[in-house]
Order: C-alpha cells, then sequence, then structure tokens
C-alpha cells in the first residue's frame, strides 16, 4: 500500500512540474519582431512627412576673435538687445600691453624720421652748394628712407594691436533676442567660441532633414504642409533652401523651409512635421497600389508578400499571400492582383518568414 502511494505521489510530481515547465517555455515565448508597411495607392507613396524644428530666420553665433577670460557678460536668455549693444567683454590684458607697446615704437619711429629728414635737409643742401659728396647725399636719403619704412611699419602695428582690443568685445550685430549663452563670466575661452546666440529678425524657419532617396524630388519654391504639435493650427509652406551636401551628424540633407503666413505663436525650438507632396503631373491621382521591391519575393508558384494579420499593431500572425505584380516604378512594384489597400505587409527577412508565424510588429 505505501509502495502504491509513493508511486502515485511521484507521478503527481511529475506532472505538476512538467505543466509548469509547459507554462514557463509559453511565458518565454520570443516573438520575432518584423519591419512592415501599410499597403498604399501611387499617390500615397508620394505623400511622405518629415520631423523638423523651428529656428530663427537669422541666427547669429556671437564669439570672440581672441582668447582671454570673460569679465563682463551682459546678457540673459530671453533678453532683447538693440544693434551695437554690448554683450560681452574679455580681460584684454594682454592685447592692452601689446598696444601700449605698439604706441612707444610708433613715438620712437616717428622721432627717428623726423631726425633723418632733418639730416636728409642739412645734407641736401651742402651737396647743392658743393660742401657735400654725392656719397654723402645717397647716404642720407637711404637713411631717411628706411626711417620712415619703419615708420609706416609702426603705424600699421599699432593699428593691429587696436583691432586686437576691438577682438575681446562682442556687440549685437542687429536687434534680435538672445536665444541661448553658453559663455559664463570668468571662463577663460578661446577665438571662435560660442558666447551666446542671437536670434535675429521676427522671420521664422523650419528645419528639416531628408534621406537621400528623395532629396532629388525637391525644389527651391516647393509647397509643403507644416503642422506643430503644441500648435492646433496648419500652416503652409515654401521650401527656400535645398543644401547639395549631406550632415555628417544626421546622414540627411538639410532643407529650409519658410513659413508662407507666419505668427508669433511659433517659436524657434519647436517641433514641426513637415509633408511632401512628391507627386505631380500625369502621375496624379494614381489609384494603384505599390508595393516596395524589398516586400516582394518570389518562389514556384510566382511573387508573394507576407500579410500581417494584427489588431494591436505590435503582434500578429504572418500570412503568405501570391500576387500578381505589374510594372516596376521608382517606389516599387504595381500591383494588379491580391492585395488590397491598408493591408500591412512584411518589409524584411522574406526568406526567413514561415506561413502562420506569429511576429512583433516594429
Amino acid at each position: 500500500m505505501k509502495y502504491f502511494c509513493h508511486i502515485v505521489l511521484t507521478a503527481l510530481t511529475v506532472l505538476v512540474f512538467g505543466s509548469c515547465k509547459e507554462e514557463s517555455e509559453k511565458k518565454e515565448e520570443v516573438l520575432r519582431p518584423v519591419n512592415y508597411q501599410v499597403v498604399g495607392t501611387s499617390d500615397a507613396q508620394k505623400i511622405r512627412s518629415f520631423s523638423g524644428i523651428a529656428k530663427a530666420g537669422d541666427e547669429i553665433e556671437l564669439s570672440f576673435r581672441s582668447n582671454g577670460i570673460i569679465t563682463e557678460l551682459k546678457v540673459t536668455v530671453g533678453q532683447n538687445v538693440k544693434k551695437g549693444d554690448l554683450i560681452a567683454k574679455l580681460d584684454n590684458v594682454q592685447a592692452n600691453l601689446a598696444y601700449e607697446q605698439s604706441v612707444s615704437a610708433l613715438n620712437s619711429a616717428n622721432s627717428a624720421m623726423k631726425t633723418a629728414k632733418s639730416a636728409l635737409d642739412r645734407v641736401k643742401s651742402l651737396y647743392e652748394s658743393g660742401s657735400q659728396s654725392l656719397s654723402d647725399y645717397e647716404a642720407a636719403k637711404n637713411s631717411y628712407q628706411s626711417a620712415l619704412d619703419q615708420y609706416e611699419s609702426a603705424r600699421r602695428n599699432k593699428s593691429i594691436q587696436q583691432s586686437q582690443i576691438n577682438y575681446g568685445y562682442i556687440y549685437a550685430p542687429k536687434d534680435g533676442t538672445i536665444a541661448s549663452r553658453p559663455g559664463t563670466l570668468n571662463a577663460n575661452v578661446s577665438a571662435g567660441q560660442v558666447i551666446a546666440v542671437l536670434n535675429a529678425g521676427e522671420q521664422i524657419n523650419i528645419m528639416v532633414g531628408l534621406p537621400e532617396n528623395v532629396i532629388n524630388k525637391v525644389q527651391t519654391g516647393m509647397e509643403v504642409d507644416i503642422s506643430l504639435s503644441s500648435l492646433e493650427d496648419a500652416f503652409k509652406g515654401s521650401v527656400l533652401e535645398v543644401s547639395p551636401v549631406v550632415d555628417p551628424n544626421s546622414s540627411t540633407y538639410p532643407i529650409k523651409i519658410d513659413i508662407v503666413t507666419p505668427t508669433t505663436a511659433v517659436k524657434p525650438g519647436m517641433a514641426a512635421n513637415v509633408t511632401f507632396n512628391f507627386g505631380s503631373g500625369e502621375e496624379a491621382n494614381d489609384d494603384t497600389l505599390v508595393v516596395p521591391v524589398k516586400a516582394v519575393g518570389e518562389d514556384s508558384n510566382g511573387n508573394y508578400v507576407f500579410v500581417i494579420k494584427t489588431d494591436d499593431n505590435k503582434v500578429g500572425v504572418v500570412k503568405k499571400q501570391t500576387i500578381e505584380v505589374g510594372e516596376l516604378t521608382s517606389d516599387g512594384f504595381k500591383i494588379r492582383s491580391g492585395l488590397e489597400g491598408g493591408e500591412k505587409i512584411a518589409t524584411a527577412g522574406l526568406q526567413t518568414l514561415l506561413d502562420g508565424q506569429k511576429v512583433k510588429l516594429q
């Protein structure tokens, strides 16, 4: 009897641990992440939105042209300034010392030049009366020319040293508002280091970075739609500048957009969403479905895609769907049959997906 009870207890223990292990395995189920895209028309593929940021139309970075310690910093963030207002000042000890030395050198050169001129006049008078030789006259002329050259050099050096002193001051080049002030009082700064940023003028632009696959479709003057998350109103915009060089920090091409109807409600630094319509001319009003080339596979039954069936846009099940493709365009394959607009399709890793596989959307 005891032996029988022991067998039953052991069996129950195995069943309990087995079921717990199955539950643990179910809880630890790992879903494969998959990239997807919603099937749209040819026109829909040509309407693209990109994130941007509002910036002042004339944003000026203020910096010194010499090294030194900041002894005066007259502005704060958000302060309005007028053209010519003092922004910051350096100690200028070295520049002042060099200027004083240049003034002393100029005075000495001026005195030497005057002495040489008097000597030349005297020798010239004696030479004309026959009391001085030609070589003495030529030597006096050379001495005067040398003294004159040294005077001109000293005068230019004084002007340069005066400029060095001026480089220790920053004045507002235009009326505007201080947007930021990285500089701090008593900080030791170098030439070119930004001390403050001045937003001059009332015009606000939107800066957007576009990828290489659409940059050639953008031209100056192109109209766009602008929306800002902090404002309810939508705005029309016009492309002002298209950079031909990629920004190494974002790997995108910077685009500057002008707000056609500006308002004081748009402030620098606000996040914006810019919508471009790349469809035009005969291509407009094309309701043909288009899918990316990378989303289409091919097997013995023809072309196919993996349609993702999902209810929450987080987890779904892939279904292998045979399709009939048509013309290849710059946006992808046109679809003749097998798909409907609005369906989600996988756009990567087709060779490793299985029909009925559960995936995580990303």
